[in-house]
C-alpha cells in the first residue's frame, strides 16, 4: 500500500488545502479548516495509479465477493474506471438523478440481480451524495456490498448515515490519518494541528464561531 507517498503527494500538489482563518463551506453548509479536492488527482499520473493500485487491493480485500464496479458521478467514475480495469471487473455509474431524455437511465452499465456491486466516491464527508446512489442503485435492482472511496473524514454524520441504511464502507485514506502525518512532516505546526483536532471533534460546533 502507498499510504504515505499518496498523503504526501496530496499535500505537495496542494490537493489538499488548509485555511483555519477563512474556513471552507461544505455542501451540507458544516464549515472546515480543511479542503481536499480530489478531482485534481486525475492529473497527476503517478498518484493517481497509486490511488487506483490501493482502492483495488483494498476492495479485493474487504470485498472479495464483488462482481461488478460502480463509479458515482461525477467524481467516483474517473477511479472506478481504473480500479475495475484492474480487477478485471465489468463497471457501471450512477448518476444524481435520471436522466430526462432518452431511456431516462439513472444507471449506466448492465449488471444482473446476481451480481454484488462495490460502488466509488473520491471522497465521504457525510456521506449523502454515495448514500443517494446506493439508494437509486438498490432501486434498480443492484445488489450493493459496500462503498471505497479515496478519503473519508470519519465524521459521526457519516457513520450514522452508513448504518442507517445498514451498508459497509472502506475508504483508502482517513483524516486521522492524513493529520498525523501532516504533523509529522511539519506540514502543520501544533496550533494548526490542534485547531483541526478540535474541528473533527465535533464540526458542527466548531463551524458556530463564525456565525
Amino acid at each position: 500500500m502507498y499510504t504515505k507517498e499518496i498523503i504526501q503527494s496530496l499535500i505537495q500538489n496542494k490537493i489538499v488545502t488548509i485555511s483555519p482563518d477563512k474556513p471552507f463551506t461544505y455542501a451540507s453548509g458544516m464549515l472546515s479548516p480543511i479542503y481536499t479536492d480530489f478531482r485534481l488527482t486525475i492529473s497527476y499520473p503517478k498518484l493517481w495509479n497509486m490511488i487506483c493500485d490501493d482502492l483495488a487491493t483494498l476492495i479485493k480485500e474487504k470485498y472479495p465477493q464483488v462482481t461488478v464496479i460502480g463509479g458515482v458521478a461525477t467524481a467516483g467514475i474517473p477511479h472506478a474506471a481504473i480500479v475495475a480495469q484492474k480487477l478485471g471487473l465489468p463497471m457501471i455509474y450512477v448518476r444524481p438523478k435520471p436522466k430526462d431524455h432518452g431511456k431516462g437511465r439513472q444507471i449506466e452499465g448492465l449488471f444482473t440481480a446476481q451480481d454484488k456491486i462495490v460502488l466509488i466516491d473520491d471522497l465521504i464527508t457525510t456521506g449523502g451524495s454515495v448514500i443517494n446512489a446506493v439508494k437509486a442503485a438498490q432501486k434498480s435492482g443492484a445488489d450493493v456490498i459496500g462503498v471505497s472511496s479515496i478519503f473519508t473524514y470519519y465524521l459521526p454524520d457519516a457513520k450514522e448515515n452508513f448504518a442507517k441504511i445498514n451498508i459497509p464502507f472502506a475508504p483508502l485514506l482517513s483524516y486521522p490519518e492524513l493529520l498525523k502525518q501532516e504533523k509529522e512532516t511539519g506540514h502543520v505546526t501544533d496550533k494548526e494541528y490542534m485547531l483541526l483536532k478540535n474541528w473533527h471533534d465535533d464540526p458542527w460546533a466548531w463551524g458556530k464561531q463564525f456565525n
